[in-house]
This record gives structure tokens, C-alpha cells and sequence, in this order.
């Protein structure tokens, strides 16, 4: 309005030096009239300009002041490492497709950067240090972590069917009741942590010594013969058994021993982003609902991912395992087994109440 106002004032002076003398008392007033008209409609052009430009920047994807608050890049950590870096179940195919992030951007998310972890412990490290914003990982690290203190929120559960493998070396154990003494790899603070010490109590296996290892250290030290047994889930485990290795139990005959992975969120994040949880479970449910629509697409998927077949795939890892809620009444029921397990034999620091972890 200033450098309109200063053109108008502009004209007027430049007539007056033309004609050589000031204007007469009534020229006066009409052009002070006409002046003043004119920077009222300037003013009131500049005001409805300014309304135009906001409405079109809204409308170009700027976000209102309430989700200007959302990071645009969200950082994911997941259980595995493959060449598509990307988790299996719902959470990867809709990834894979594109269907997630496409949900996302739709908050202001233009960004996810996944990471793969070895093993839960690493992942709720990264969680607890800010590396991460969420992740999915098996129960046990997550409950673990959150006794521990870590500041998560538990929002969806999406598989209650995680199945863990004890595998014996070749011309050792025989029985599960053969590892009294026996020294065993696990993955210290993982679901199979939680199986295998909950297997031994039940078989009244009371003396032996577990090392922690990761999976390629302990598949050589079982090789070698420094091991005597090592825990494992899905297709690495069934392959180890194809090479001849002692198939000792797994907990598909346990339904008190099955994992579950469930997915948490840092309480830091959620504060940036309180509705998260419901976007998020709502992407996942929709990236189900695609899946299913395209299931042996899905098992290709998995297959290209775990390096293997999509015969084997299906005995792992079947999609009716994943479910197509955030919550589900066994799903919790085991979870609340797990948690007060761990509690028990104290490798969970303090008891709580899972709904009080539970995001709602």
C-alpha cells in the first residue's frame, strides 16, 4: 500500500510543475477527495490480495500451523536385512507398493527412511537414543525396554504367531531333555531369549549356559560343534533343519511361547505427531487389505526378500497370521503372558500394566 499510495501522491505534483502554479482552493479539495478514494481502494486491493495468496499457498500443500509441527522425514527401524531393505507383512508390502508412503504425504510426510536391525535390543537403542521415530520388533525387546524406562508407546500388534526353532547339532541332542548341561546361542533379550528359557523351565532342563550370539556367529559356531544348540525363527531355521540338523522342539506347540511383533512409537515423536498411531495403523490396514487382494504377489515378495522360495514362504510366514487390527483380545492375552513372564525371571526390570504402555 506504501508504494502505491506514493505513485498517486507522484502524479499530482508533476501536473502542478507542469502548468507552473498551484491549484485553486476547489481543485484542491476534489483532488484530496479523489486522492483519498484512491488509496482506500488501493488498501482494500492489497487486503483482498493478500487473502488470494493465502488460500493458493494452503492449497499448494502448505501445511496449517497445527501440522507444520510434523517432521517431513520419518524414520523406521524393522527386524532383518534384505536387498529391497524393507520388513516383511503388511508394513513391508505396503512399502514395496508404494501404498504407505502415498498415505503419508497426505500428512505432511514426504520422507520414510528405513532401517534394518539385527535384533530387537539394537533397534530399541536406536529408539531410545532418537535414531529412530518408531520401528517393529519382536514383544520381548520392546517390553524389556519399556520396563527399562524407555519412553515408547505400544500402538498395534500386528502379528501374534511368531514361531521359534531350537535346532541341535548334527550327532548331538537329541531331545530337549538331552540339553541338561548343554551350552546354547540365543539372541540375549529376544523372543527366542524369552522361548528357550521358558521351554527348559518347562522340560525341568535347570542346568545349562546360554551365549549370546547373532545368528551367522551362531550358525558357525553350531557348524563347529562350540555350541550344542541355537535358537532361530522362519526360513533360516526350517533351512538349517533341511542341512541335517536336529529339529528339537519349536514352539508351534506352545502357544504360551509364541512371539508377536508388535510396533511402538517414541514418545518424542508423538508429541510432534499425536494422531500418528491412527494414521499409521490406518496405512498398514489398507496396505492389508492390497495384499490380500494379491497373494501369491506377496509370497514372491517375501521369497525375493528371504532369498528362498515361496513354497517355504507359506509354511513361515502365512498371511493369516497378520492381523487386520491394531489390537486383538489374543494378541494381548499373549503379550500379557510374555510381559509377566519376563517380570518373573527378572529380565524384565519392573512389572506395569499393558494398557498403560498401550496408545489407544
Amino acid at each position: 500500500m506504501k508504494k502505491t499510495y506514493q505513485a498517486i501522491q507522484e502524479a499530482p505534483a508533476g501536473a502542478t510543475n507542469r502548468r507552473g502554479a498551484g491549484p485553486g482552493p476547489r481543485l484542491a479539495l476534489i483532488a484530496g477527495v479523489v486522492l483519498t478514494m484512491l488509496v482506500l481502494a488501493a488498501c482494500g486491493n492489497n487486503g483482498s490480495n493478500s487473502a488470494a495468496s493465502g488460500n493458493t499457498a494452503e492449497a499448494a500443500g502448505n501445511a496449517p500451523a497445527a501440522g507444520s509441527e510434523v517432521p517431513a522425514v520419518l524414520n523406521y527401524g524393522f527386524i532383518g536385512s534384505n536387498k529391497l531393505n524393507v520388513p516383511g507383512g503388511a508394513e513391508g508390502w505396503g512399502f514395496h507398493k508404494g501404498i504407505i508412503q502415498e498415505e503419508l504425504k497426505k500428512h505432511g510426510i514426504t520422507e520414510v527412511k528405513l532401517t534394518g536391525f539385527p535384533n530387537g535390543p539394537d533397534q530399541t537403542e536406536s529408539l531410545i537414543s532418537g535414531r529412530l521415530d518408531f520401528g517393529s520388533l519382536g514383544d520381548t525387546p520392546a517390553i524389556i525396554a519399556y520396563a527399562s524406562g524407555a519412553k515408547t508407546r505400544f500402538i498395534s500388534q500386528s502379528s501374534a504367531h511368531t514361531v521359534g526353532y531350537l535346532i541341535g547339532k548334527k550327532d548331538g541332542p537329541q531331545t530337549v531333555k538331552d540339553l541338561q548341561g548343554a551350552t546354547i546361542a540365543i539372541q540375549k533379550g529376544s523372543f527366542m531369549h524369552r522361548y528357550i528359557v521358558g521351554l527348559l523351565q518347562q522340560e525341568g532342563v535347570t542346568d545349562y549356559k546360554l551365549v549370546h550370539m547373532l545368528i551367522p556367529d551362531a550358525t558357525a559356531a553350531l557348524a563347529r560343534g562350540d555350541v550344542d544348540a541355537l535358537t532361530n525363527t522362519g526360513v533360516p531355521a526350517l533351512k538349517l533343519i533341511e542341512q541335517g540338523y536336529t529339529h528339537l522342539d519349536d514352539s508351534s506347540v506352545h502357544p504360551d511361547l509364541l512371539g508377536s511383533s508388535v510396533t511402538v512409537v517414541s514418545e518424542e515423536y508423538l508429541a510432534k505427531f499425536p494422531d500418528f498411531p491412527q494414521v499409521w495403523n490406518a496405512a498398514r490396514e489398507k496396505a492389508l487389505a492390497d495384499l490380500k487382494q494379491h497373494e501369491e504377489e506377496y509370497y514372491e515378495f517375501l521369497a525375493d526378500i528371504g532369498d528362498t522360495t515361496p513354497e517355504l514362504v507359506k509354511q513361515v510366514s502365512p498371511i493369516s497370521d497378520l492381523k487386520d487390527t491394531a489390537f486383538t483380545d489374543e494378541g494381548l492375552k499373549l503379550l500379557q503372558g510374555t510381559k509377566d513372564f519376563l517380570v518373573q525371571e527378572k529380565l524384565a526390570k519392573k512389572d506395569f500394566e499393558i494398557s498403560d504402555w498401550q496408545q489407544k
